[in-house]
């Protein structure tokens, strides 16, 4: 074919609004395609599980805390960071929400202190990254560690119950109550992913990140203040971190000393099957939903199956391996 002929197609596709908007989104899609067609194979593989609705509700009690936190890594990803302390921050924000119920504080008050101390944490990790200029994969890895031991030595490895929280308004309007048997959580999480993708696509904050993933030096030619950009993207996951803690407490209706610390690979995982590349420049926040939307479903239907809990990670390394496959086939690398 001939590259006239070549840019005439390449013309009348871009002439095409549909053809436009799949190639536009082919991540997302690419990813709504990959959790339908699992959930297909699972529905065949054990259709008295997979065709009952108290599976799918089951799985959505727990999901929206790890939408709370990819949506902001999805940011971070794009602009070429990474962040590995959000299990710890979870952890900690949860527990100053956790003590201030359980001391007999107001819940909204609790719900302040939690997400003040989500965000100071960020803070503290974009200054460590931006200002001091230490690597975000080792700094954060650090942080993680650092404030999980603090987390133990402030509670002494106890749990700490926090059953006053049941019945307050806060409760019913975050966790209390279901719609058509979903989960008010999650409706409160795709809200969050909404918000998160028009701040992501159509903000200049959303912008910015991309400007700064793609190239730094000329986001900087371009009048963007980078370096505030990427400590503002530390105090969103933050934030993230904070209310998937704040909604994990009210779920459970109590505190452990290891909240969030089993989230780490599931949710960094949802990022990159979701569509988001590691290299930085694009990426896509409702692809980020359904990638841990597909990891959140991989181990009840490898025990629906029939299988034992020992094949989880094998399935887990296959899902995740082809899925990235698809992304790679999908969509041509920008840098």
């Amino acid at each position: 074919m001939s590259t006239q002929s070549i840019d005439q197609r390449k013309g009348r596709d871009e002439a095409n609004p549909f053809v436009k908007w799949l190639r536009n989104n082919r991540r997302v899609l690419t990813s709504a395609g990959f959790l339908a067609a699992m959930l297909i194979v699972f529905i065949f593989a054990n259709p008295n599980v997979f065709t009952q609705f108290r599976t799918y509700r089951s799985v959505m009690i727990i999901l929206p805390i790890s939408i709370f936190m990819v949506v902001p890594l999805v940011f971070i990803t794009t602009a070429g960071e990474i962040d590995l302390a959000f299990p710890a921050i979870i952890g900690l924000a949860s527990y100053s929400f956790a003590l201030i119920v359980d001391s007999g504080g107001n819940a909204f008050l609790g719900l302040i202190a939690a997400l003040v101390t989500g965000a100071l944490f960020g803070f503290l990790n974009g200054a460590l990254v931006v200002n001091l200029g230490l690597s975000a994969l080792v700094s954060t890895l650090g942080m993680n560690f650092l404030l999980r031991g603090l987390i133990n030595i402030l509670a002494q490895g106890y749990s700490r119950p926090v059953s006053e929280i049941r019945g307050t308004v806060l409760q019913q309007i975050l966790t209390g109550n279901h719609i058509f048997g979903i989960p008010n959580q999650m409706f409160w999480a795709l809200l969050f992913a909404v918000f998160g993708m028009f701040l992501y696509n159509y903000h200049k904050f959303g912008v910015h990140t991309h400007c700064i993933g793609d190239h730094p030096g000329s986001s900087k030619e371009m009048g963007i203040n980078v370096n505030r950009t990427r400590i503002m993207l530390f105090v969103f996951s933050g934030i993230g971190a904070a209310i998937a803690g704040i909604f994990s407490v009210m779920i459970n209706f109590v505190w452990y000393p290891t909240t969030g610390d089993a989230m780490l690979l599931p949710v960094l995982a949802g990022i990159f099957v979701g569509g988001t590349p590691t290299w930085g420049g694009i990426g896509t926040v409702i692809g980020g939903v359904f990638g841990v939307s597909i990891v959140s479903f991989i181990e009840t239907g490898v025990i629906a199956a029939g299988l034992t809990g020992f094949y989880t990670q094998f399935v887990y390394g296959i899902i995740i391996i082809s899925s990235l496959i698809g992304h790679r086939l999908n969509g041509d690398r920008i840098r």
